[in-house]
C-alpha cells in the first residue's frame, strides 16, 4: 500500500476521531442494540435496524482511519527545509494576476483539506500547479472557469 502524506495536525485529528469512535460511539451503539433487542420481535424493530446500520458505519470508519494511519507518512511542516520551494505542508501566499486578489493556502492531505480554512488537498489542481515552484514564479491553474494565473508571493513552512 502506498504511503499517504499527512501533516502532524491531520494525523492527530484522525487519532482523536478514532479514539472517540472506539470509546464513545461504539459502546453507545452496542447499548442501543441491546435495548432494541430487549423490545422483542426484531423483524419489525426500526430502532434495532437503525442501531445495526449505525454500528456498521462506525466499524467501517474505524477500519478506514486505522488503514489511513497505518499507511500515513506524517510530515511536520515546521521541520521542512525545501529551500523556498512549494512542497507538501508548505503555506503559500498567492496573488491572482487577473484580479489582484491575495489568498493563502496550506497544502495538506486529503483528510485535512478544508477550503474555508485555507487547507487545500495535495491532489487538487491548484496544489498540483504549485508543487515545485518558488517565490516569484507564476503558476498556471486549470480552474472550472478557465485558466487562472497566480504569482507566488511567499512560501513558508509553519
Amino acid at each position: 500500500m502506498a504511503t499517504i502524506p499527512i501533516t502532524t495536525r491531520g494525523a492527530e485529528k484522525l487519532k482523536v476521531e478514532l479514539h472517540r469512535l472506539k470509546t464513545v460511539d461504539r459502546p453507545s451503539v452496542i447499548n442501543a442494540i441491546a435495548e432494541a433487542r430487549a423490545q422483542g420481535d426484531l423483524s419489525e424493530n426500526a430502532e434495532y435496524d437503525a442501531a445495526k446500520d449505525r454500528q456498521g458505519f462506525i466499524e467501517g470508519r474505524i477500519q478506514e482511519i486505522e488503514g489511513k494511519l497505518s499507511a500515513a507518512q506524517v510530515i511536520d511542516p515546521a521541520t521542512l527545509d525545501a529551500g523556498g520551494k512549494v512542497v507538501f505542508g508548505a503555506t503559500v501566499e498567492l496573488e491572482d494576476q487577473t484580479t489582484g486578489e491575495s489568498v493563502k493556502y496550506q497544502i495538506v492531505g486529503e483528510d485535512e483539506a478544508d477550503l474555508k480554512l485555507g487547507l487545500i488537498n495535495i491532489s487538487s489542481p491548484i496544489a498540483r500547479a504549485l508543487i515545485g515552484k518558488e517565490e516569484g514564479d507564476t503558476a498556471e491553474v486549470q480552474a472550472p472557469g478557465g485558466i487562472k494565473y497566480f504569482e507566488i508571493v511567499s512560501v513558508s513552512y509553519l
